[in-house]
């Protein structure tokens, strides 16, 4: 790395469109404490970013995007910043963020199969077909109470 790359800094319009991340979205990361205060151009006081800034801001952005809640987030970067000593925590945070996943996918899946079942019944009123209409039309029933108990859970 030359030390050019080594000191390059970014400004808030660059680190968002490096990271994904809205400039307001950056701020409010900074303002409730998700990243720590980022440092400011001299002559400027904007904001200016450096390549761990965004390697922070990206690992933000991942987490962010698995639908992590801020406290957990917060308490996952600040985690980060104490190295091994915090790998059980994060471990803890991560298995419980997967396990939500599991959940939202598990959820996910089954209102797709909702509509399958949806495009078919109407596949079968299309092609005149009676028979298979109803029977889609109980299994949507069936389908429709398992949407409503994952729903409530």
């Amino acid at each position: 790395m030359t030390s050019e790359t080594a000191t390059r800094s970014y400004s808030i319009k660059e680190a968002a469109a490096l990271t994904g991340l809205p400039a307001s979205t950056l701020r409010y990361y900074e303002q409730v404490g998700v990243i720590p205060p980022v440092s400011r151009g001299a002559s400027s006081g904007h904001r200016a970013y450096d390549e761990d800034d965004l390697d922070q801001l990206m690992a933000v952005a991942c987490l962010a995007a698995t639908g992590m809640s801020l406290d957990d987030m917060r308490r996952y970067m600040a985690n980060a910043r104490l190295g091994p000593d915090a790998a059980a925590d994060q471990r803890e945070l991560l298995e419980v963020q997967q396990r939500r996943l599991a959940v939202e996918a598990e959820a996910l899946a089954l209102r797709q199969r909702y509509v399958a079942l949806k495009v078919a019944y109407w596949q079968s009123v299309e092609a005149g077909d009676p028979a298979r209409t109803d029977e889609l039309a109980e299994r949507s029933q069936v389908l429709a109470a398992e949407l409503r108990r994952a729903e409530k859970a």
